[in-house]
């Protein structure tokens, strides 16, 4: 059985050693120059703009220009996509909050129109706007003076609503949806859509529970929020981990699923790092996660269901994965232990994934990124530094777009996939029931770190964000390194005509 939310059909809607698919990788070419996806199609490959802090959404907006948002910017750019120039639609910077080589600052960006309630069409490539004003929605990281329990993280996250200038194109009038949501410096996920319904969605990461800087944290991905803390709006703790559906005026949508008894602005739980989010036109929701070791996923998404993270991490295999509860050691507190992501002390909880019987939704790709027990993990080429997780068999998919258009022979109906790991964009073809078919291809490859896509509104072209800073694998060695081609810009892969 495949998932859509209701709603919206109603309102008409490589890691080093793993091989994605079964086409051969196509590099990028230099800086400009032809390119070869894997399917054959040539395309151009171009430098739009460089400049960029960190972008992390970039949108087609009703104005026929690239809107990005600047995570460590810490602003709301707009782009000329023939010229490069940029203007600054939104500076934030007296107000948000990032951490340097954090995840948090500004993140999540999305249009819609008053008068429709409709406008991440344009996210897909344009779309048409009615006569109403254009809404334009940001969701940023901001600090607090009082800390959460058990954690102490005093960062929170808001979603507020712009109104667009359509005469100088900047946005003003804020007004705050949704404020107190989780933030940290890690797994903020951040993908923020609207939806045929009217509706925001928006998703929240785990936070980094349970590793590296966060290993002492409580993983709440499984925890639902009770209806105590839905009436006093605490949304910090449960709200970790989750996709949230909500109402332009940050209310709870009447027709939200009652999880457990409690209706809140969850809709679905279970997530580790859900950095990709895009509907198709029929109302299917897609949405990508980031794996631990293994399993990226890529998921549909139905109201009220579990997605199984942390307890099951792609399907519920028991291949090469194990829940090791830091935060729960006993009897060696937490505190007293060093992180290892690889040999994990006794003192500290495992359980496989079929030690949990739990009802759950598997995914419809993990992207090529499964292997079997005894895959070694220390792979000597990020053995320096112990950078081992760079060469860990996933690709990070860092976001996800729904392809509708006629604009490449044999790409409608797929999903373009952005990652960090391995610099590439994928392509998943999807079927007429909503799975996936085949394995993912490999389209562009170039050593960067590549955070978002835009399309144009014919489809011919993709435009490529990528991250100003960051470990990624080098082209040709496959060690981490920090050397990127493009940091902080936007690439356009044209079809050549």
């Amino acid at each position: 059985m495949k998932y859509r939310y209701p709603a919206l059909a109603a309102a008409s809607a490589l890691a080093l050693g793993v091989t994605l698919g079964t086409s051969v990788p196509a590099t990028a070419g230099g800086p400009t120059g032809p390119s070869r996806s894997a399917s054959g199609p040539e395309f151009d490959r171009s430098v739009v703009t460089t400049g960029l802090n960190d972008p992390y959404e970039l949108l087609w907006g009703p104005d026929g220009h690239l809107w990005s948002t600047e995570k460590s910017g810490l602003k709301v750019t707009r782009i000329d996509p023939e010229t490069g120039e940029k203007t600054t639609a939104l500076d934030l910077t007296a107000v948000a909050h990032h951490t340097e080589g954090g995840q948090d600052g500004v993140l999540g960006l999305a249009f819609q129109q008053a008068d429709t309630g409709w406008g991440d069409g344009d996210h897909r490539g344009g779309g048409g706007h009615g006569d109403g004003e254009t809404y334009v929605y940001v969701s940023y990281t901001y600090m607090t003076d009082t800390p959460a329990e058990v954690t102490g993280e005093t960062r929170r996250l808001k979603i507020v609503r712009y109104t667009l200038d359509c005469d100088d194109h900047t946005l003003h009038s804020p007004e705050e949806v949704l404020t107190g949501l989780p933030s940290s410096t890690d797994h903020q996920s951040a993908r923020l859509r609207t939806g045929e319904d009217g509706k925001l969605y928006y998703t929240v990461g785990d936070q980094g529970a349970n590793q590296l800087a966060n290993f002492c944290n409580p993983n709440w991905a499984q925890r639902l929020p009770t209806q105590d803390e839905v009436d006093r709006q605490a949304w910090y703790g449960p709200y970790q981990g989750k996709i949230l559906r909500i109402n332009p005026d940050g209310s709870v949508p009447d027709d939200n699923p009652a999880i457990e008894g409690v209706r809140s602005h969850v809709i679905s739980y279970g997530h580790r790092n859900s950095q990709g989010l895009d509907f198709a036109p029929n109302g299917t929701l897609y949405q990508a996660d980031q794996g631990p070791k293994t399993d990226d996923e890529v998921n549909i998404i139905s109201p009220g269901n579990n997605y199984g993270w942390p307890y099951v991490a792609g399907r519920r295999d028991d291949k090469a994965y194990t829940y090791a509860n830091w935060s729960a050691s006993a009897p060696t507190p937490c505190r007293d232990l060093t992180y290892d992501d690889i040999d994990v002390p006794p003192s500290v909880p495992q359980q496989k994934e079929t030690d949990w019987n739990g009802a759950f939704v598997p995914p419809i790709s993990t992207l090529g990124t499964t292997v079997d027990n005894g895959f070694d993990f220390r792979d000597p080429k990020c053995a320096e530094g112990g950078l081992y997780f760079i060469c860990y068999p996933t690709v990070a998919p860092s976001s996800l777009t729904y392809y509708a258009k006629d604009g490449v022979r044999g790409w409608k109906d797929s999903l373009l996939i952005t990652t960090l790991k391995d610099g590439s964009v994928y392509r998943l073809k999807v079927g007429a029931d909503g799975d996936a078919v085949g394995e993912a291809e490999r389209l562009w490859t170039s050593q960067n770190r590549y955070r978002a896509t835009a399309l144009s509104p014919d489809g011919r072209t993709v435009y490529v964000a990528t991250d100003s800073a960051g470990l990624v694998r080098d082209v040709n060695t496959g060690a981490p390194t920090a050397e990127l081609e493009n940091p902080g810009a936007i690439l356009a892969f044209s079809l050549r005509r």
